[in-house]
């Protein structure tokens, strides 16, 4: 998918859901972008799979989209035919973050392709770390 495409899709999907009735504070999105953030940071502390699924039935099992049909409890593979259908995980918090970013960008009337373009030019002469520690 094109950013273009993406930013366009996010922000006719969040306004569609009511996401912009009232508009948000310029604060308020950038908040909803870190919490996002610290989700994913929060699914990494946990140990979980970077992308999973609740199974319905057992607060002890998680499924991954490697195999659907199978769960994970306590490390032993294990039939779950009621997986939840909502994702989790480190890789589902980031494209949280990515479709809140495009959201915004698609309210605010930015390019995020032509600037991602722009910056990432930018970065390519910039020297190593930057002259930073990290």
């Amino acid at each position: 998918m094109e950013i273009k495409t993406l930013v366009a899709k996010a922000h006719e999907n969040a306004v569609k859901h009511g996401f912009w009735e009232p508009p948000l504070p310029f604060g308020t999105a950038i908040a909803l972008i870190h919490s996002e953030l610290s989700e994913a940071l929060e699914e990494e502390r946990n140990g979980n799979p970077d992308i999973w699924f609740a199974c319905n039935e057992s607060d002890n099992f998680i499924c991954t989209p490697q195999d659907e049909t199978e769960c994970l409890m306590y490390g032993k593979e294990s039939l779950c035919k009621y997986r939840s259908r909502k994702p989790e995980g480190v890789a589902v918090e980031l494209a949280d973050a990515v479709i809140r970013i495009a959201d915004l960008c698609g309210h605010l009337g930015i390019d995020l392709e032509e600037v991602i373009e722009i910056k990432m030019a930018y970065n390519e002469g910039r020297p190593y770390k930057h002259g930073k520690k990290f």
